[in-house]
């Protein structure tokens, strides 16, 4: 199915948001705070992405992108990133049937190469397992890059035109690497900072933008719906005026 644009058309705009795209950060924070290693806001973390995932499913929200691991985040201390990896594993064996018996899809994207290959083979099956599921979309993002998602999609698409020297953005679209996914209504940071660190770049053009302190293992299904509440009090004008909207 193809997605209008927000740069090249006027999306709808639905009350709910129809995709949530989420950086859920403060896990580390959150640990500190509490006088706990970092990797126990992590695995606490993973409970909020869970709850989350129920609350998304019950009020008709048909996408939800969360960023679990950047391209940068390889910068930090090698025990954490090993953890992180280990993390992964475990929720992806213990999620992965439960999503399915919910009729929930899960992607994995990002460049998925540097990974263990048994943690590439669990992503693969957990893909397969769940792709015909239509409740809900759950993406998440792992060595994702939004800058290496606009490159990737640039050297996909010079490899289908060959010979060809100018382009257009919806030649570039289809090979984004959440091509099978509108844009994101609603965006959400937790933490306390507010900017979107190399995430879905391309994508949240005209994203409405919510930030909250709310460390992410606090966030609950009313933190979504304080958050959903934000998104629907904003005029979403895609560059037109507020006067045309009420015409």
């Amino acid at each position: 199915m193809k997605y209008k644009s927000s740069t090249t058309g006027v999306p709808d705009v639905p009350d709910v948001p129809r995709h949530l795209a989420i950086i859920m950060d403060g896990n580390g924070r959150w640990a500190t705070k509490r006088f706990l290693p970092r990797v126990a806001g992590h695995v606490k973390g993973v409970e909020a992405v869970r709850t989350v995932v129920e609350a998304c499913a019950l009020r008709g929200i048909e996408y939800l992108t969360v960023f679990a691991f950047s391209s940068e985040n390889w910068r930090r201390p090698e025990e954490e990133v090993s953890l992180l990896m280990r993390l992964f594993v475990t929720a992806l064996e213990r999620e992965v049937s439960k999503m399915h018996a919910n009729n929930i899809r899960l992607k994995v994207v990002g460049d998925l190469s540097r990974f263990e290959p048994k943690l590439q083979d669990m992503i693969a099956a957990a893909e397969r397992k769940t792709a015909n599921n239509t409740r809900l979309t759950v993406t998440v993002c792992a060595n994702y890059g939004g800058r290496w998602d606009i490159m990737q999609a640039i050297g996909k698409m010079v490899a289908a035109h060959p010979g060809a020297t100018d382009f257009s953005e919806e030649q570039l679209a289809p090979h984004l690497a959440m091509a099978y996914a509108p844009e994101p209504d609603l965006f959400i940071r937790t933490g306390g900072e507010e900017r979107i660190s190399n995430f879905l770049l391309w994508q949240l053009a005209y994203t409405e933008l919510h930030f909250t302190d709310t460390y992410w293992p606090d966030f609950t299904a009313e933190k979504l719906d304080e958050a959903i509440a934000s998104y629907q009090h904003r005029e979403r004008r895609f560059g037109r005026t507020g006067e045309q909207l009420k015409k």
